[in-house]
Parts: structure tokens; sequence; C-alpha cells
């Protein structure tokens, strides 16, 4: 206890702290509480797999969806994939060209784009 009255006679202030640091920060009984701790265990499951990001929320629906679906099921997913592709990269270059023709700027083509794109899922070439 001397050294806090000579401290608080040389400073100006005295301490309440007459431990260690491990002590005073983690109570004195923080070495039992970690020896009688045991480590948990997660138990991981399969995760989850979730639907295709991308659906057509009209799936089924228009004018065209049962051709599409009948051709889809002849053909094979795969090549009629790659043809659905190349028919609408070769319709948005018909429309690209046509916005160049008319004087249209690329807000307007995407525009035409998205919209081509929502007349597409309603007629049902989408299905």
């Amino acid at each position: 206890m001397a050294t806090s009255s000579s401290l608080s006679a040389t400073t100006g202030f005295a301490s309440s702290f007459h431990g260690t640091w491990g002590t005073s920060i983690l109570g004195d009984d923080h070495a039992t509480m970690v020896s009688m701790t045991k480590p948990s265990r997660v138990r991981v499951g399969k995760p989850l797999k979730s639907g295709p990001m991308m659906g057509n929320v009209n799936e089924g629906k228009g004018v065209f969806a049962p051709l599409v679906v009948i051709t889809r099921n002849i053909v094979g997913k795969k090549r009629f994939n790659q043809l659905r592709g190349k028919a609408i990269a070769l319709h948005s270059q018909v429309i690209t060209e046509f916005c160049k023709s008319i004087g249209a700027d690329a807000k307007q083509r995407q525009g035409l784009i998205r919209l081509a794109k929502k007349n597409g899922e309603r007629l049902g070439f989408l299905a």
C-alpha cells in the first residue's frame, strides 16, 4: 500500500489496482473457466441446392410454348439452347441495325432488346 500512497503523493491520483493484468482484466477464475469449456462441434450437413437463378415466370404459358417444349424434347436440351442462343443473338443484331438506321442511342437500343425479351416470355418463346 506504500506504493499507492507514494504514487498519489507524486502524481496526484491514487490507484485501486492491486493485482496483475491477468487477474484484473480476465478475472480470478478465468483459468478454471477455460479449462472447463469443451470445444463445441458444429454439424455441417449437405448444402441445399437452390433452383436456377433465372426462371421464366411464364413457364409453359404463351401461344408458342407448346411448340417450343416439343421442339426442345425432339432436338435435345443442349442443341436447343444453342439454337435459341443463336436466334437471340441474331435478333439482337437486327435490333441494333434498326437502331443505327433510325439514329437511336444505346439506351434506347437496350430498352428495345429488353422489350423483345419480355415479349418473347409472354409469347412463350422462352418456355
